[in-house]
């Protein structure tokens, strides 16, 4: 028999600062417990979803006072789309909170209590339209509002081309405006659906895995060049071509056209081919005097304007000299790699996704850099001795993982090979502020800079210089 939840209500809880993942947090009768969608200055009764012994997480059910830190959202979709959710908080007081949750990460798990060499967060250039990609998905399962629960919403009224609603996998949010990304993209994105509507193709569904639009991604440079991948769910060629002749004609501005016919059940396509179908095969970013080739498959910072200050930051950080060997893990395309190239002797990128690493290559040659060495593998298998008997002992190390962090495999080579200063670049603070306790025993942090790369989100990315301990 399966067991009965206990119904449980925390009232009058006063949320008095921000957590990890954006929640408000509060205690009650001496348990911390983080509510989602508060914020600093709300008293709120809360639906407790999870109730441990030292924490408890739950839901606002009741908000008897909310905070004077509250703004006006801008975007009429804010609320249900899982995108912005610190929209309703001014971007100054966002920063100061973003700040925080490095300073609890790095007091709490990195055991760094003189926070006071933590500076203000470095803003990003731009609130809005800073992204230079996104992805929508097509649904045959449009997520109702609540105005429209008690009609009959039935056929076309149903499609969608939007976001996927948090918790709902199968649910689209049909967007009619995205402040994101620039205006192109909104019109490229209600163009694809209103074309989709007016010939009768069949939107997607994510339960059943059957129709025929399923996915498209928009790619932008900061100088205006356009990348689309329109992803069908079926091999239907003649659909394909009218569809993409029509992206072609009515968007003149797109500067690269790919299609991919993805009809697994789960949506990457990275493992999928990648058909061109007209423009350049690939747009090119630049930053600084280096040139990026991006394609269909290609990771480059969402931010481009803000990821010029991140790197900027970061190679600043790392004083290279002319005679240093340099090793950059997590390479990715060569971004950080190819800017420091002509600061230092050698440069060596490490990466576990086999085709950054070819775009990495190809980007050295664009620029006609020769002092970089790309390398395949995964990382917490071959970065070991013999690596560094084949390729040289470092002077600095520039490292910039996932969200999880390094594999304590890596940050042991990494006290074996004694850098003179490691920059760890991360986008999760906690999992940054973990691997930095773990080289405490031969490192201690000099230089630390949150930079805000995603505005109207609790997301911040943080730069850390570490040098060795003499």
């Amino acid at each position: 028999m399966k067991k009965r939840r206990r119904n449980i209500v925390f009232a009058q809880l006063e949320i008095t600062s921000v957590a990890d993942k954006g929640y408000g947090m509060a205690r009650h009768e001496g348990k911390v417990v983080f509510v989602e969608k508060t914020i600093p200055g709300d008293i709120v009764d809360a639906q407790i979803q999870k109730n441990k012994s030292d924490y408890a997480m739950g839901y606002p059910i009741v908000f008897h006072k909310k905070s004077s830190l509250r703004v006006d959202a801008f975007c009429e979709h804010f609320g249900t789309c899982g995108g912005c959710t610190w929209q309703n908080i001014d971007y100054k007081t966002q920063l100061l909170f973003k700040k925080q949750l490095v300073e609890d990460a790095f007091r709490r798990i990195g055991k760094v209590m003189d926070i006071s060499i933590i500076p203000d967060v470095l803003a990003s250039p731009y609130e809005k339209y800073y992204r230079n990609k996104l992805e929508f998905t097509f649904s045959d399962s449009r997520w109702l509002m609540p105005e429209e629960m008690d009609i009959a919403v039935e056929g076309k009224n149903r499609n969608a081309l939007g976001f996927h609603i948090p918790k709902k996998f199968d649910k689209i949010l049909d967007i009619k405006h995205c402040y994101l990304q620039p205006a192109l993209s909104n019109e490229i994105r209600l163009a694809l659906k209103s074309y989709g509507l007016i010939h009768e193709l069949e939107f997607y569904n994510l339960r059943t895995h059957e129709g025929f639009l399923r996915n498209v991604i928009i790619r932008n440079t900061a100088d205006n060049q356009i990348m689309v991948i329109v992803i069908v769910a079926k091999n239907e060629m003649e659909l394909i071509q009218k569809l993409m002749k029509h992206l072609q004609f009515t968007f003149p501005e797109i500067t690269s056209l790919y299609y991919v016919v993805n009809s697994k059940v789960n949506d990457t396509i990275y493992d999928q081919e990648m058909h061109h179908f007209s423009g350049e095969e690939f747009i090119i970013e630049q930053i600084e005097n280096i040139k990026y080739r991006l394609g269909p498959k290609s990771f480059f910072q969402t931010n481009t304007e803000q990821a010029k200050n991140l790197y900027s930051i970061a190679i600043t950080m790392a004083d290279l000299k002319k005679e240093d060997l340099v090793y950059d893990l997590y390479t990715g395309l060569g971004s950080i790699a190819l800017l420091m190239a002509d600061k230092c002797k050698q440069v060596v990128g490490v990466e576990t996704v086999p085709t950054a690493v070819e775009d990495a290559i190809e980007n050295a040659k664009l620029n006609g850099i020769e002092n970089c060495t790309f390398i395949c593998g995964n990382m917490d298998k071959m970065f070991d001795a013999a690596f560094v008997e084949t390729h040289g002992k470092p002077d600095v190390i520039i490292t910039d993982p996932p969200r999880a962090g390094m594999h304590k495999d890596v940050v042991n080579q990494i006290l074996q090979m004694e850098p003179r200063r490691i920059v760890y670049v991360s986008c999760n603070p906690a999992t940054q502020a973990r691997d930095i306790q773990l080289l405490s025993e031969k490192y201690r942090v000099s230089k630390l800079q949150p930079i805000d790369m995603f505005p109207h989100t609790f997301h911040i990315e943080n730069i850390a210089l570490l040098e060795k301990i003499i």
